[in-house]
């Protein structure tokens, strides 16, 4: 499990050569601050990263680099977002959309999820 404070650190004292992206599992753009780290660019680049990391929260940073699907400490995808049975009004149907339309804009679910449940939710109203 990743650590927010340990990814702060590392972003701050290695985010010149993408060593904090090898931390956060993103491997691809790790490689590719080493390859441009003669250009100065990542570690602009890293000082942004490193005050967004500063800023994230928490469960922002759980939600985004250390959902494991496999893991079974972390919370089930099917329980994680709001569904409507199909006795529910439309006003409550609205609302327990909406919930669900933020949950994919703050990326605890995926695009394939939120279609699914959206068409179910739709579907039963």
């Amino acid at each position: 499990m990743r650590n927010r404070t340990a990814a702060i650190l590392i972003c701050f004292f290695g985010g010149y050569f993408g060593v904090h992206k090898f931390y956060l599992g993103q491997v691809t753009q790790g490689i590719i601050y080493l390859i441009f780290c003669w250009t100065c660019i990542p570690a602009l680049i890293s000082f942004f990263e490193f005050l967004g990391l500063c800023f994230m929260t928490d469960r922002e940073f759980d939600a985004r680099f250390n959902y494991d699907t496999s893991s079974p400490n972390m919370l089930d995808r099917a329980t994680s977002y709001p569904v409507a049975p199909s006795n529910r009004s439309k006003t409550e149907a609205t609302a327990t959309l909406y919930e669900l339309k933020k949950l994919y804009e703050d990326g605890i679910i995926t695009a394939e999820e939120y279609e699914s449940k959206r068409r179910k939710m739709l579907e039963d109203i």
